[in-house]
């Protein structure tokens, strides 16, 4: 009776074991994807733009544009922190991406219905929709806290 128990006992362990590890590694592997591996830290449903960060200048990308250089740069820090493959999901269901965060709405407007990832083709975008602002920032979210919401 002892040797069945035994038997039995291993079993069940085993079995629970082989569970607990495939339960683990799907946490694992759904945690990985939502977050697009750093790229989208409030998580997403998919990853627009890969899962690798792609970190750019700031100040380079800023330098040459219809705004202000500061302005534009406190956008992008508190949009991207500069990681051109930053990816957010709204609560709607739209993505931001980029360099300067364009929303998917705007796609088909400025990069053909895709989404922006490439620095120069969310650069044209960006530039799009500070002209559909009034050449000002208040179409971005984080202008309040740059305090250019209607400045260049």
């Amino acid at each position: 009776l002892d040797r069945h128990y035994h038997c039995c006992l291993v079993g069940i362990i085993m079995r629970s074991f082989i569970i607990f590890a495939a339960v683990l590694t799907i946490l694992i592997s759904v945690a990985y994807a939502t977050t697009c591996n750093g790229n989208c830290p409030g998580g997403c449903s998919s990853c627009p733009c890969g899962t690798s960060p792609n970190m750019q200048s700031i100040s380079s990308w800023c330098a040459n544009g219809p705004w202000k250089q500061s302005s534009c740069e406190c956008i992008m820090k508190h949009e991207s922190g500069g990681n051109a493959n930053a990816v957010n999901q709204n609560s709607g269901g739209s993505y931001d991406v980029g360099l300067w965060q364009i929303n998917s709405q705007n796609w088909a407007s400025c990069s053909g219905g895709k989404a922006p990832c490439n620095p120069s083709t969310n650069k044209a975008c960006a530039e799009k929709v500070f002209g559909w602002g009034g050449n000002t920032w208040k179409l971005w979210s984080t202008c309040g806290v740059c305090g250019v919401c209607g400045s260049k």
